[in-house]
């Protein structure tokens, strides 16, 4: 779902839920309500921070600035990732084809990039399988920068596309019934409330609308996989 919108008449909109379920946090002084300190992807689901007050989102909004949160990603990705785990540096740029408004980027080695800023992503494999019989590999996504669309970006720049992404996908992608992207966990350290927040992995072979079933544990998401990742990001 969106974010929120300048468009009254779009109700699928987090705003609109939350305003739904919490009408007393809703604020008709802001522009969408409620204190809005990051974004999703309209495709992405998971862990999203919203400020209940003016104080706590200047506090997260300067955290985010700081560079003092730290995201964590859960994706299927197409294909069998070669390589256990990639550190992808590259710079994410406009992609000048774009003309029907969808404000697609990519990677500066594309000769279609424009205006390209410092990007980087650590990739981590945590299983590989399948779904729907052809073969898929399930990843831990770190990015160290924020960039439009980044991880979207990066699996598509190294060959693997995030399963279910229309736009990476060249509109290909269109039997899944989600974009398997998943915000996993975030630590934002900041002057008001520290928050270490994580959820469920929605993407497990139990949950049958996934058709995920893998063959091959490489990792297991424990504590030791954050120091891992973190490593590999220095």
């Amino acid at each position: 779902m969106f974010i929120n919108s300048n468009n009254p008449k779009r109700k699928h909109t987090l705003q609109f839920v939350l305003k739904k379920m919490l009408p007393n946090l809703a604020n008709p002084m802001l522009s969408h309500e409620f204190h809005f300190v990051h974004r999703l992807d309209y495709a992405t689901s998971g862990i999203i921070c919203i400020a209940l007050n003016k104080r706590a989102a200047r506090a997260a909004s300067t955290a985010f600035e700081k560079q003092q949160v730290q995201k964590y990603y859960l994706a299927l990705l197409h294909g069998h990732v070669n390589d256990s785990f990639i550190v992808i540096d590259k710079p994410i740029g406009n992609d000048i084809r774009e003309t029907d408004g969808n404000k697609k980027m990519c990677t500066s080695d594309s000769l279609f990039c424009t205006k390209p800023r410092k990007s980087r992503t650590v990739l981590l494999v945590l299983e590989y399988g399948l779904r729907k019989s052809k073969p898929a590999t399930k990843v831990l996504l770190y990015p160290t920068t924020g960039r439009r669309h980044q991880l979207r970006v990066h699996c598509s720049s190294i060959g693997h596309i995030i399963i279910g992404d229309y736009t990476y996908s060249e509109r290909q992608d269109v039997e899944p019934h989600r974009t398997f992207l998943h915000s996993f966990r975030l630590i934002l350290k900041n002057d008001v409330e520290n928050l270490d927040v994580r959820t469920a992995d929605p993407f497990i072979s139990a949950d049958t609308a996934n058709k995920w079933q893998p063959t091959n544990i490489i990792r297991t998401l424990d504590e030791n996989i954050f120091s891992e990742i973190h490593k590999l990001a220095q």
